[in-house]
């Protein structure tokens, strides 16, 4: 999942950094709402990390921009306010979910996956796909039964179709949602972990569309050849 974190606290963006990237996630983290704007004009997110109180102005003004722009961009905020009044008021802007600093990055973690389920339509962490029994909260996955460990960015690409099924996304779309501004690219790589997938999920989770990209092979509930 591409995220968005916007953090001036350098201490708790490290630490919250970190987090999102060994979750899998890729993550751009600004400490300015300015720089925010650019980041979002610039590229697609799945999820915005607000921090209510910035350098250059408060967090509930830009939230509310965004809304008033269209955007449905989920949104959790991250603040020290603490007061129900604070929370009101950030839930009524148009965020999604609100936590009080200090917090703990697992359920950060688990936070956000809750979000991202509700906004791809499906909020049971349990799923079917083909042969494939899928656990999006424990990360933990089967196929015909068996156990099957992901790396990290391999997890990153397997949700980015989950969340997306029967949809053909283009190469350049899969680098968007895998990979930060600064991460270096190599031209071969979205083709390198769709392969390692097949290996390891079988050939047919992922289907190329040739010339256009890939999308999932299996549809939900859909076990050919199984019962």
């Amino acid at each position: 999942m591409r995220i968005l974190l916007i953090e001036d606290d350098t201490v708790l963006g490290v630490a919250v950094h970190d987090q999102l990237k060994a979750d899998g996630h890729s993550a751009d983290w600004v400490t300015r709402l300015d720089m925010a704007e650019e980041a979002l004009a610039a590229s697609p997110f799945e999820l915005v990390l607000l921090d209510l109180m910035l350098p250059d102005g408060r967090g509930i003004p830009f939230l509310k921009r965004m809304r008033a722009r269209g955007s449905v961009t989920p949104v959790i905020i991250l603040t020290a306010l603490d007061q129900v009044s604070d929370r009101i008021e950030g839930l009524n802007a148009g965020a999604d979910d609100y936590m009080v600093k200090p917090f703990d990055l697992s359920e950060l973690s688990a936070r956000i996956g809750s979000v991202a389920r509700r906004y791809a339509g499906n909020p049971n962490p349990l799923m079917q796909f083909g042969p494939l029994q899928i656990d999006i909260a424990a990360r933990s996955i089967r196929n015909d039964g068996r156990p099957v460990t992901l790396t990290a960015r391999e997890w990153a690409l397997l949700e980015v179709f989950l969340q997306a099924p029967g949809q053909v996304l283009s190469k350049g779309q899969l680098e968007e949602h895998l990979y930060c501004f600064d991460d270096t690219v190599e031209s071969n790589a979205i083709e390198v972990h769709v392969s390692r997938l097949r290996k390891k999920l079988g050939h047919s989770v992922i289907e190329t569309e040739r010339g256009l990209g890939y999308r999932l092979g299996y549809r939900p509930g859909n076990n050919p050849g199984h019962p």
